[in-house]
């Protein structure tokens, strides 16, 4: 099986993806308004997938980017429908900061065979939901709790286990909509134990804050861009300083 995009994770850190909920991207027109941007931003991938999707509408956005733009288009589901061959590579979530069953395997067994046989880049990919001031849908629809961003020993933990069971891949997300961002601590300890490419996500809306998280492989931007696409425009500005 390919790693050609976990390989472009692990090449360097400050990479930026836009994060696009299927369910709020029905509108090509604006979706070639975003791509344009985000090309012009030096953007370094797409991820494709929300908490309440449905498969009709991930295949649009998916069908609709490919048709439009080269920006890899990495798909990041909340259930096991939202899956499509046309993407580049699938973070294979289990939501290790979780006790619920179902999303730390009941999700995947429904789709399996389906992945297996697809021509598809799989990422075995360690999820932690971090408390970030608000209840997000993830939480919400997966029914588990955050972990609370002082238990840094418990986050370090809970990511090494994921390591240890062969995810090749740490994902820290605030949620949808936080009011705060994962804490630049909970990186550096991270990234004292383990050599694995961080993602972090959710509460991302300033210049500030990704600066801040500059260590990190992949920053996701998301409902900052729902609220103000032109942030794309700093977004540039950062990336053209580096």
């Amino acid at each position: 099986m390919t790693t050609k995009l976990l390989d472009q994770f692990k090449a360097k850190t400050g990479q930026i993806a836009v994060l696009i909920d299927p369910e709020k991207s029905q509108d090509v027109e604006y979706l070639r308004d975003l791509i344009k941007k985000a090309e012009f931003a030096g953007i370094d991938y797409f991820f494709v997938g929300g908490s309440t999707a449905n498969k009709t509408q991930l295949d649009f956005v998916i069908r609709s980017l490919k048709a439009l733009t080269l920006i890899p288009l990495v798909l990041f589901p909340g259930n096991y429908h939202q899956v499509s061959e046309d993407a580049d590579a699938l973070l294979y979530l289990s939501l290790l900061s979780g006790r619920n069953p179902e999303y730390l395997i009941g999700q995947h067994i429904q789709n399996a065979s389906d992945i297996k046989a697809m021509n598809l880049e799989v990422i075995p990919t360690a999820y932690l939901l971090i408390d970030g001031g608000k209840q997000s849908a993830v939480a919400y629809v997966s029914q588990t709790t955050p972990l609370p961003q002082d238990q840094i020993s418990l986050i370090t933990n809970t990511a090494i286990a994921g390591e240890l069971q062969g995810k090749q891949l740490i994902y820290l997300d605030a949620g949808s909509g936080a009011t705060e961002s994962v804490d630049p601590k909970i990186v550096k300890a991270l990234q004292e134990k383990t050599t694995l490419p961080i993602v972090v996500g959710g509460g991302l809306r300033s210049i500030e804050q990704l600066e801040n998280l500059k260590t990190v492989n992949i920053l996701v931007v998301g409902n900052k861009l729902e609220e103000d696409l032109d942030f794309l425009l700093d977004i540039r500005n950062l990336k053209t300083r580096k």
